[in-house]
């Protein structure tokens, strides 16, 4: 049985006498890290040179740090109330501050997005690696030290302990231990608000070496609030959902755009007229509409992806995830979302919780294992990821740039990629927006040709985005760079069409239809427009740890932040802000982020600026 401890120092102290001080410490990815252990490791080791502490990890989560008068009036109360116990990580803190000791190492194979660009030490010390292939880097690495968040349960008077949210790697890691391939302590924290789940990941207490388990050391878990869907997600979540068969098998990645694509099947599934009228708005023309799948889903969805989140639970209360597969109905790897997110896990039924199963990231990663069974249960599968850029002949860059600073990471999507051309009728959709802001302009995400990839065109297949679909699997360069221009923003097509024609890759004579010359957001908007009237596309279809009256800032603050990439468009919001009377539903905001009462000259512009593009927002 594992020795129970109270104190997170006196556990690290006795990992360091069971292990020593060479200390190759395994850390899940994301929601699972044991914050309080980590903390106590490295502590010991920064006062003590004689340690050698290596952290093997990935998604490390922090909570947001705002800047700027609005963003820190608006999200200050919300990390406080959504983070306000969640303890932080020594490490990153110390990697932000470039003041890691030089006896501390931070590896990790996939950073959360964007948060460890031009960071030396973090960009030098990332691994590129899948999913799947994580495990074994560890273990190369002489991984001696796993330490994980858990759940607890007594069962006849004897505990039990759930991997709960990160089944993913350390399941395999586990069976490489019991087979002889591995020697490491396995050491958990327990978590009050962590989800019980049933499965290969409830293990009996004689696994872990030692627990902690205190009132003083739980914390809330780390609840990312829902993001408002954009009118493009929403787009692009459409055309997805036009594309997954009835019967068959659903993967989703990390973002909004999976959240777009889940209410885009619910509207099929619920509103199946009114999904025909928005599809129809949509389209850029009509030759795309027979090749949709549009009806209810009578068979339902079998759900396999690394990603467990909001969105599944959406499919399962909606009826659309139900199909089968021994008496499991959705099968995943790790989990992350917001608090309502955690609470309903936690408040499923027995019977509801058992038709949810996490399991290894090598089951729902890759076909090697029990391949048989896999392929008889992942018929017709959709695996939607999201990637940043595309090129013209169907490259996709969805975890680094072209200078070599890793955005984020290669993660699962390329075993996705390759489970589509290995399954039968399985189809790979990488997802993007057509464009994004860059300072003061706008920059196509369809390029002729980027530095950096990380799917080649060699495995290209089918890629979306709000503009429509493009089905490149099997078509000549030639076909291929004439279906990406048809889904490129149209400001960009132009260009993009001369790249490729000088290149001597499309014809001279090469024209976009016209069908696809109106590629611009105001159609896009003009098209979504009823149905975001009627309430069937919500900016949070899952629910929100937003408040009400932040909920109405939102967009407000969206405007004011699209009118900053504009100077010229500020005076005028200043002007009109200052000359109109504020409506009573306004108040609030206003009061929300301390600017009711303005004192100075700066909070009475801000005022202004927000009391316009709050009545600005309302008219989108």
């Amino acid at each position: 049985m594992p020795k129970i401890f109270i104190d997170p120092n006196d556990l690290a102290e006795h990992i360091i006498g069971d292990v020593g001080t060479n200390l190759v410490v395994g850390l899940p990815l994301g929601l699972g890290k044991a914050n309080h252990i980590i903390n106590a490791l490295y502590a010991r080791a920064a006062a003590d040179r004689a340690i050698s502490l290596t952290f093997f990890t990935a998604l490390t989560l922090e909570k947001p740090k705002p800047s700027g008068l609005l963003e820190r009036r608006f999200i200050a109360p919300v990390i406080e109330r959504l983070f306000g116990g969640y303890p932080d990580l020594t490490y990153a803190e110390a990697l932000h501050g470039g003041a890691l000791p030089p006896n501390i190492k931070v590896i990790e194979f996939f950073f959360l997005a964007g948060k460890w660009l031009h960071s030396p030490f973090a960009q030098q010390h990332y691994i590129s690696a899948n999913y799947t292939h994580a495990a074994s880097y560890l273990l190369t690495r002489g991984l001696n030290v796993i330490t994980q968040l858990v759940a607890k349960r007594v069962v006849d008077g004897v505990p039990r302990y759930s991997l709960s949210c990160n089944t993913d790697t350390t399941l395999d890691l586990l069976r490489a231990r019991a087979e002889g391939r591995a020697s490491f302590k396995l050491i958990g924290q327990v978590n009050s608000e962590l989800p019980f789940m049933p499965g290969p990941g409830d293990l009996s207490a004689d696994e872990f070496s030692a627990i902690l388990d205190s009132p003083e050391t739980d914390f809330p878990l780390f609840a990312p609030p829902a993001e408002p869907i954009s009118d493009a997600k929403y787009a692009i979540g459409l055309h997805a959902a036009g594309l997954v068969r009835d019967g068959g098998t659903l993967q989703i990645g990390i973002g909004q755009i999976g959240d777009a694509l889940a209410q885009g099947l619910i509207v099929r599934h619920r509103h199946n007229s009114q999904f025909h009228a928005i599809m129809q708005r949509l389209a850029p023309g009509p030759q795309q509409l027979p090749d949709l799948q549009t009806g209810p889903f009578e068979k339902g969805l079998y759900g396999v992806s690394e990603m467990l989140s909001a969105a599944f639970l959406g499919l399962l209360g909606a009826g659309i995830l139900r199909r089968e597969v021994d008496g499991v109905i959705l099968h995943g790897a790790f989990f992350l979302g917001p608090k309502s997110f955690y609470r309903e896990l936690r408040e499923m039924t027995p019977d509801q919780i058992a038709r949810i199963r996490m399991m290894p990231v090598s089951f729902t990663n890759q076909l090697y294992g029990d391949e048989e069974a896999k392929r008889r249960a992942r018929v017709d599968a959709r695996f939607v990821n999201n990637a940043m850029m595309a090129t013209l002949m169907g490259a996709a860059v969805s975890d680094g740039l072209e200078d070599g600073q890793v955005v984020s990471g290669v993660g699962g999507q390329y075993n996705f990629v390759a489970q589509a051309f290995a399954l039968e009728g399985a189809r790979s959709l990488l997802t993007l927006e057509a464009t994004r802001p860059a300072g003061r302009t706008t920059q196509s995400n369809i390029r002729w040709n980027y530095g950096h990839e990380t799917i080649p065109r060699h495995l290209r297949d089918v890629f979306v985005t709000e503009y429509g679909v493009a089905d490149v699997r099997g078509k000549s360069d030639a076909d291929v760079i004439a279906a990406m221009l048809a889904i490129a923003d149209s400001r960009f097509q132009s260009e993009l069409a001369r790249q490729a024609k000088d290149a001597g890759k499309l014809p001279k004579s090469f024209e976009i239809a016209a069908a696809h010359r109106e590629n611009f957001p105001e159609r896009i908007a003009a098209a979504l427009k009823p149905a975001r009237q009627a309430g069937l596309l919500p900016s949070f279809p899952f629910g929100s740890d937003f408040t009400d009256v932040e909920q109405r800032l939102i967009p407000a603050l969206l405007v004011l932040q699209e009118a900053q990439r504009s100077p010229l468009r500020l005076p005028g919001l200043l002007w009109e802000g200052s000359t109109r009377t504020p409506a009573a539903a306004d108040k609030e905001c206003l009061a929300r982020l301390g600017l009711d009462a303005p004192a100075t000259l700066a909070e009475r512009a801000y005022r202004a600026l927000v009391s316009a593009a709050l009545a600005r927002s309302r008219t989108l």
